[in-house]
């Protein structure tokens, strides 16, 4: 079971980002999908989050309105769409995958110890 985070980069304020999560081993449908940040200094943090069964979706109140979670089945991803970036958004990014089960409603895809399997991380930079 391994989670791959991609598509992170250096964009000016105000631009936008794809950054994508493609599982090998595994299909995503069976699982609920987390994306995380952490920047430089500070704990990570609860960005976006999609459940298993029903795909209803969760975001932090600092990116409601301009990040999308989604869920492709055929790729096999989980993307994350983000519009309107600011500085503040600068971090690491980590997608993150539950145990089927251990995530069974949205409120709880917030907590961290609700997942089981981590991708690597792909570095956001929004700069001028």
């Amino acid at each position: 079971v391994q989670l791959q985070a991609s598509g992170g980069g250096i964009v000016q304020p105000g631009g936008s980002l794809r950054l994508s999560c493609a599982a090998s081993g595994f299909t995503l449908d069976y699982y609920a999908i987390g994306w995380f940040r952490q920047a430089p200094g500070k704990e990570r943090e609860f960005v976006a989050g999609i459940t298993r069964k029903d795909g209803v979706t969760a975001y932090a109140n600092s990116v409601k309105g301009r990040f999308t979670i989604t869920k492709d089945s055929a790729e096999n991803t989980v993307t994350l769409q983000m519009n309107s970036l600011k500085a503040e958004d600068t971090a690491v990014y980590y997608c993150a995958a539950d145990q089927p089960g251990r995530i069974t409603i949205i409120q709880q895809v917030y907590h961290m110890d609700r997942y089981d399997y981590w991708g690597q991380g792909t570095q956001v930079t929004v700069s001028s």
